[in-house]
């Protein structure tokens, strides 16, 4: 009898448990960051770049990723390793992410291994958002059709020239368009020369823009370059 009790005990606080982390994982986050990054920028560095076997991308901002992460800057990653990367859901949209979501890691690859890191680093994490890999990959090329960077930019008088441009310009074209403050993110050239590489944006559970509740560490010059690319 004891032991008839003691088992049931242990399958209740099992049951328990497995609801608890059910429920802590559909809450682990409380906002995305989407990224763009410059093309330019990503490969005018020492390490340099590789353009992917489908050719060399347009020179406009790719997607980097839509990544989930806490108001305290911490964010939760590889959240389920039951549901890995399955190119096979995401057929139909595989020629807009050759073009807006492409790979410049060396060596030369298609896209899938940098699409199976984001899925299966991030992805997982905002399942109680995304029923599928589909809608997360969706997701993230609407908002990047929502915002096109590079026209934003331009039409600040802003271009992929090799000139450098005030941080503070650039901040302020992205903002007024947007009517939302991005996070600029910088690195550097060969020479050592700050340059604009990532721009981050704040987006809710529902997929809307939002102010930041908080922005990543690091920091840029008052003036960066805009390589070519």
């Amino acid at each position: 009898m004891a032991s008839n009790s003691a088992t049931s005990l242990f399958l209740i606080f099992f049951i328990i448990t497995q609801c608890l982390s059910v429920l802590n994982a559909a809450k682990d986050f409380d906002f995305f960051y989407f990224v763009q990054q410059w093309p330019g920028s990503y490969c005018d560095t020492k390490q340099s770049c590789c353009y992917p076997t489908t050719g060399k991308p347009a020179a406009d901002f790719g997607i980097h990723g839509l990544w989930p992460n806490d108001n305290d800057g911490s964010y939760p990653s590889n959240c389920d390793t039951n549901n890995p990367y399955d190119q096979s859901q995401i057929s139909d949209l595989i020629s807009r992410m050759e073009q807006t979501w492409p790979t410049l890691a060396c060596p030369s690859g298609s896209g899938s291994t940098f699409w199976s890191h984001e899925w299966e680093k991030h992805g997982t994490c905002a399942e109680s958002v995304f029923t599928n890999q589909h809608a997360y990959f969706k997701k993230a090329l609407d908002l990047k059709n929502q915002i096109d960077l590079l026209s934003i930019l331009e039409g600040a008088g802003i271009h992929p020239d090799g000139g450098s441009y005030d941080l503070v310009d650039i901040r302020n074209a992205v903002k007024s368009a947007i009517g939302y403050t991005p996070w600029i993110q910088c690195n550097v050239d060969e020479s050592g020369n700050s340059q604009l590489y990532q721009v981050y944006f704040c987006i809710d559970a529902s997929g809307s823009l939002i102010e930041c509740p908080i922005f990543p560490r690091g920091k840029c010059g008052s003036s960066i370059e805009f390589p070519t690319f």
